[in-house]
């Protein structure tokens, strides 16, 4: 086992590794951004290191900065965790080229299976059939058009190299094509470094059931069990349960032969995840993501193993501990996902902030996985997952119960969350029923009058560095300090590095009102983030409901609307830039 681990991520997951490791013996070293330096995971760690930046791509998509603290640390091993790295082939070779072990599968897995469509023809060769879609990278528009003509709307636009619902766009009409292929692309390129779409026919009452698996360097590949996904918004998972319900074992077992040949056709080893669509009795293949999965905790609930150390284990060469017909699954299993979201009216808006208040649920069967703790700060520039409620119980029913009890003792203040959403789906008879699919949340299940809690944050001043002298062992230094400009010293850790202090309310930014003030001229972001494109131009008529710029926050876009008819008289910002809570980006005359 090697001795020293570098985790090339952060939040909620590098915490997560970061535990398993130290139970292991095995000390961690931690990576963070300039927005991320007083942050959770970096607390946790034994070492930590800077990678200067705040964008994603300017600090953990560094490969350069992460190989050098790789050589300065005599790191061992890497565990990517899930998203940045954690699916890019040039970076797994990277870090093996240097002699460092990738907790992962082989780069060349990773090349087929983490590319989306090489793991559909993949998927294929091996028997496994899957929606009907494309094999070659989207070119144009008119591919969408033609596609959308043959086999119906709507389509699916998808990233090749990416998962999580990043970089996916539903296209409804030959009309929405070109719009939301650059939509997609632009997504695709801020969150995995690489644009490249591909297709999809886009089934019409799925559920999303994806199969995890493991494998060692030893020929030994198992499937520990399923996990159903279908509760989604964006394309992105709100809450997660194992096993599927109303799902006969003798297709779980049809599933679980099926993840394995999948794998086996890539020569794939630690773990991963085969994703499926369900619908009718069928399932057809989806995408493998070759890494962990954010909902993992509820396979080692209902198996009762501990998923990341058995990747360490296999990463350095050990083999698995057990056999297929070994694996028992016990009771039932649910996840949600604790995200700085404000769902009021079914909108959820990215909702950056400041956590003043984190109290978490506790009690039998009760986990809480978190990357936040009260006094850190949410970041526009990343993801908006807070923390993973994880719950257990013998069965559905009890297990449904105890998720509801679990989230209303969870405090989070300072930020609005998806909380209120979380309680609407787990309380609503459809989930109950078992009759949701991954589109009911944002087709069916009525959030219109859904109010979230406010915000109960307070502004801080942002944290500047500033030089100061310090004598170390009788040595005379010049350090930086990052410090808040107006100090206010907290006797039990440290505030914070601010790098922004947004105060978000509600906002559309897919489906009900516009976010702008109501019936003003003046059109303001209800967030902070960064302007992605200006779909107007000055002197040009809107009307209510047009698009005025996309703002991206959260590695989420949202349009900002025209909130009244009129004329564009100004435009104030420029792709690229950064703007803030209540800024004016136009104004229509």
């Amino acid at each position: 086992m090697f001795e020293r681990l570098l985790v090339a991520n952060r939040g909620e997951i590098a915490v997560r590794v970061i535990r398993t490791a130290r139970e292991m013996g095995i000390t961690t070293i931690a990576v963070y951004s300039d927005a991320d330096r007083d942050a959770m995971h970096v607390r946790y760690a034994d070492e930590a290191y800077n990678l200067p930046g705040t964008s994603a791509r300017g600090s953990y998509l560094n490969t350069e900065r992460i190989l050098e603290i790789i050589e300065r640390t005599g790191t061992q091993a890497v565990h990517p965790g899930y998203g940045f790295f954690s699916e890019n082939t040039d970076f797994a070779r990277a870090i093996e080229s240097t002699g460092v072990v990738f907790v992962g599968p082989p780069p060349e897995a990773i090349e087929v299976m983490g590319d989306k469509i090489s793991s559909r023809i993949a998927a294929t060769a091996a028997g496994v059939a899957g929606v009907p879609g494309t094999t070659e990278v989207l070119q144009s528009a008119d591919e969408i058009v033609a596609f959308g003509e043959q086999y119906g709307w709507p389509v699916a636009i998808k990233a090749a190299y990416g998962g999580g619902g990043r970089g996916m766009r539903v296209v409804n009409s030959a009309a929405d094509a070109a719009e939301a292929l650059a939509s997609a692309q632009r997504e695709a390129l801020a969150s995995f470094g690489r644009d490249e779409c591909y297709l999809e026919r886009y089934l019409t009452w799925p559920r999303h059931v994806e199969m995890q698996i493991i494998g060692d360097a030893h020929d030994n590949l198992l499937w520990l069990g399923e996990r159903d996904c279908s509760c989604q918004r964006r394309h992105q998972k709100l809450i997660e349960e194992s096993p599927a319900p109303d799902f006969p074992d003798e297709v779980r077992v049809q599933m679980g032969e099926a993840a394995v040949k999948v794998a086996r056709a890539c020569g794939y080893r630690n773990a991963g995840t085969v994703e499926f669509l369900y619908q009718d009795g069928q399932f057809y293949f989806l995408e493998m993501n070759t890494r962990l999965q954010v909902e993992h905790p509820i396979t080692e609930a209902i198996t009762g193993l501990d998923l990341v150390e058995l990747q360490l284990r296999v990463a350095a060469g050990e083999p698995l501990p057990l056999s297929q017909d070994q694996i028992v699954r016990t009771g039932h299993a649910i996840e949600i996902r604790l995200n700085a979201e404000d769902p009021s009216g079914g909108r959820f808006i990215p909702s950056p902030g400041p956590i003043v208040r984190f109290d978490r649920a506790d009690g039998p069967g009760v986990r809480t996985d978190a990357g936040y703790e009260a006094g850190d700060t949410i970041s526009q520039y990343y993801d908006n997952l807070i923390a993973k409620l994880i719950v257990w119980a013998p069965d559905r029913e009890r297990a449904i119960a105890k998720a509801i009890r679990a989230l209303r003792e969870t405090k989070l203040e300072g930020v609005t969350t998806t909380i209120p959403a979380d309680l609407a789906i787990l309380e609503h008879p459809d989930f109950h029923a078992v009759e949701h699919s991954t589109k009911w949340v944002e087709d069916r299940l009525d959030l219109s009058t859904l109010t979230a809690a406010p915000t109960t944050g307070t502004s801080e001043s942002p944290s500047v560095p500033t030089e100061v002298v310090a004598e170390v062992n009788g040595k005379r230094v010049a350090v930086k300090l990052y410090l808040p400009e107006m100090t206010q010293v907290t006797p039990t850790r440290p505030n914070p590095t601010r790098s922004e202090v947004p105060t978000p309310r509600s906002a559309r930014a897919q489906g009900g009102k516009p976010s702008a003030a109501s019936g003003s001229g003046t059109v303001t972001v209800p967030m902070q983030g960064t302007v992605v494109k200006i779909s107007v131009e000055v002197g040009q008529e809107v009307s209510v409901g047009d698009t005025v710029i996309v703002l991206e926050a959260m590695k989420m876009e949202n349009s900002i609307l025209a909130e009244r008819s009129g004329t564009v008289s100004e435009i104030r910002v420029k792709p690229g830039d950064t703007v803030g809570t209540g800024d004016v980006v136009a104004v229509i005359a």
